[in-house]
């Protein structure tokens, strides 16, 4: 049974893109700890922990992650962009790329952000653009 992330990759379920390559998808959270957060995937592998990963995909997911996170921080302003690998909530390996200003922002216990639709896709818009420039 594919995933929720799976899903949306394949786009079955509507998501802010923010990049995409024919293995890896990134899109924002919608529940972010700050405007901008994004969540990172490969998109032909379902398992829920990031070490399970093969090699080759696992290098992928990150050198991927890194890209995306200079174009997150190019389009949201910040000092710089936070990462963190938790994998509890979804069952499907995600980086969590979170802009930060301060090491507060990278509180998952924190209330999450309430951020409009028109919001989130001119942020998606804006990160889409810088990594396309990459």
């Amino acid at each position: 049974m594919a995933t929720i992330f799976t899903k949306i990759a394949k786009g079955e379920i509507p998501s802010f893109k923010v990049a995409e390559d024919e293995n890896y998808y990134a899109f924002l959270d919608i529940n972010p700890l700050a405007k901008g957060h994004t969540l990172v995937i490969p998109k032909n592998v379902e398992d829920d922990y990031i070490f399970h990963l093969d090699e080759k995909t696992y290098e992928g997911l990150w050198a991927f992650a890194r890209k995306v996170a200079a174009a997150l921080k190019a389009a949201v302003p910040c000092q710089r962009v936070g990462v963190a690998v938790l994998g509890m909530e979804v069952p499907h390996t995600h980086i969590h790329l979170v802009p930060l200003n301060t090491e507060g922002d990278m509180d998952f216990r924190k209330p999450k952000l309430q951020v409009s639709a028109e919001e989130n896709a001119q942020i998606a818009s804006s990160i889409l653009k810088e990594y396309e420039t990459l």
